[in-house]
């Protein structure tokens, strides 16, 4: 089964507002194993509250960022995944060509839109 893994900060979390709960609806219809990507160092964590979050929390604080394929290798060989195991959606376009760089089939959500419908579809299709 494969494992979902969501953006953190502007996409899972809303600035201001927390964990989006439409969302966080809609991942909740699968039983699949979601874990949370994010950049944030310990103050970032701390301010969007990723300590609080219902899935297990990644980051690398930086080093390397997320638009580095470099951190989505540490990430897979952290967790003992392969690039067909998951699938991604992320916000950063940049970040995007990243993951899609060593394998992973990557999603761009537009957080403006916040397309939860294009989402769903990308997930459903892909799993």
């Amino acid at each position: 089964m494969k494992t979902i893994l969501v953006d953190a900060i502007r996409t899972f979390v809303i600035k201001g507002e927390g964990i989006f709960a439409d969302m966080y609806k809609t991942l909740e219809q699968y039983s699949n194993k979601k874990i949370i990507l994010t950049s944030a160092n310990d103050e970032q964590a701390e301010k969007f509250e990723l300590h609080n979050m219902p899935y297990e929390v990644f980051t690398l604080k930086h080093d390397p960022e997320k638009e580095d394929p470099k951190y989505y290798k540490t990430m897979l060989d952290h967790f003992n995944l392969e690039a067909k195991d998951v699938i991604y959606f992320e916000h950063k376009e940049s970040a995007v060509k990243s993951a899609q760089s060593v394998g992973i089939n990557t999603f761009h959500y537009d957080k403006d839109k916040k397309d939860l419908i294009a989402l769903k579809k990308f997930i459903d299709e892909n799993l």
